[in-house]
């Protein structure tokens, strides 16, 4: 029996989720699946909860983050927001693509931590908009092929996020 994560955490299948209720629903299967509370169990048990365990952390990481989660729901209406034959992207989003990606690259080679960290604000609030979007297109609108756009963006903004946050801590270091 493959439960889904939503259903895993007694959660509404959407995209705005209340992320206390996920947070607080996690400790509570963890808590209760902890293999120090199988240490005499039989093991069958154990394994049990190591599955519990494993799943529910899963769970948590896949519904935590706003990519991750648009991306579940999309694969839960068969749809792979990033499959090699889904690369849909707009023209105005890849060329601003192209403008992040030379804005790191040349605030790295320059060390500007200024620059990286106003170009870092600058990602955070269009992954924020998209994330309202997603909302809007996944819970509301029920529009999975804007949706999967959407969330390959998200995805991308993530991605590039990560790589600002590593160039600056490698310069600081």
């Amino acid at each position: 029996m493959t439960q889904n994560y939503f259903e895993l955490f007694g959660l509404k299948p959407i995209f705005n989720l209340d992320l206390a209720a996920l947070e607080g629903n996690y400790r509570k299967i963890q808590s209760e699946s902890h293999p120090d509370r199988f240490v005499t169990a039989s093991g069958a048990e154990k394994l049990q909860s190591m599955q519990t365990a494993t799943l529910t952390n899963e769970g948590y990481q896949t519904l935590k983050i706003p990519a991750n989660r648009a991306k579940y729901i999309l694969e839960l209406q068969g749809i792979n927001a990033i499959a090699e034959t889904n690369t849909a992207m707009s023209a105005e989003f890849l060329m601003q693509q192209m403008e992040w990606r030379e804005a790191l690259e040349d605030a790295k080679t320059e060390k500007n931590i200024k620059a990286l960290e106003s170009l870092l604000t600058e990602m955070r609030a269009e992954a924020k908009n998209l994330q309202l979007s997603l909302g809007d297109l996944l819970d509301i609108k029920k529009d999975y092929k804007a949706a999967t756009e959407t969330t390959r963006k998200l995805i991308f903004i993530d991605k590039v996020c990560a790589d600002i946050s590593k160039a600056i801590e490698q310069i600081e270091n």
